[in-house]
């Protein structure tokens, strides 16, 4: 099977599902596991990925997330003949359910099983243990000039709150609005969480919102992103990350 895979955490899936040596493309920031993906051809970024050169190593599959990927481009990949494999989950039970189907599609089922498993089993385990605690109220910000933040509808939001987070932007019609420092120290959220990914947060910029929003300087956390962003097989790694930072 010729397989190229346009977003990272299903690069890393698809390795983790033995399958690795399938591989004929990935984008330029597929970088799980470092060693397997540089093997692999890169076929450009996952918002501008190269179609025709795609389309040129005759893949039997494509796998696409509808996030990280444009339509336009899933569009042109099925006009070409090539059979894509998109998703797009928002949360545990929709990763495992996943898991199973990229699983199924690549003849790794089994592999895949004990991945959906372990999945559901932590998810389990980590919403019974926040049922014992007082809800943490947070802001999960994943962008700077202009500020943005993660609402309810999104699978960092998710992890956070099945670990007994309250999400203080989570009914906002947008999936990723834009917010002020006002309006963050408002919301007065316990913990402000800046992702690593896709805006590289670090420790000064927690003091600079700390500075502009007036909030306690310890409020603020750098989080890794990957394990709160990336859906698949680090997902049962990213369940109790998402714990450890709420707990």
């Amino acid at each position: 099977m010729r397989l190229v895979s346009l977003c990272p955490s299903l690069t890393e899936l698809v390795f983790d599902l033995g399958r690795g040596a399938d591989l004929v493309g990935v984008t330029d920031w597929c970088v799980h596991p470092k060693e397997g993906v540089a093997r692999v051809e890169k076929v450009g970024g996952t918002k501008n990925p190269k179609v025709a050169r795609i389309v040129e190593l005759r893949p039997d599959l494509v796998l696409m997330n509808d996030e990280e990927n444009r339509r336009a481009d899933a569009d042109a990949l099925i006009a070409a003949g090539v059979e894509i494999l998109s998703s797009l989950p928002r949360d545990c039970a929709g990763t495992a359910a996943m898991v199973r189907s990229i699983g199924a599609a690549l003849d790794r089922a089994r592999e895949a099983e004990a991945i959906a498993l372990d999945i559901e089993a932590r998810s389990a385990r980590v919403r019974a243990a926040a049922q014992e605690r007082v809800p943490v109220r947070f802001a999960y910000l994943i962008w700077r000039k202009p500020w943005m933040a993660a609402s309810a509808d999104t699978f960092a939001s998710s992890l956070l709150e099945q670990a007994g987070g309250v999400n203080v932007f989570a009914t906002s019609s947008v999936r990723y609005p834009e917010i002020t420092p006002d309006e963050l120290a408002r919301a007065a959220p316990e913990r402000v969480f800046l992702c690593t990914e896709p805006f590289p947060f670090e420790a000064k910029h927690a003091e600079e919102l700390a500075l502009l929003t007036g909030l306690p300087r310890e409020r603020f956390v750098i989080a890794d992103g990957e394990y709160l962003s990336w859906h698949g097989s680090r997902t049962p790694a990213g369940i109790d990350y998402a714990a450890s930072l709420v707990g």
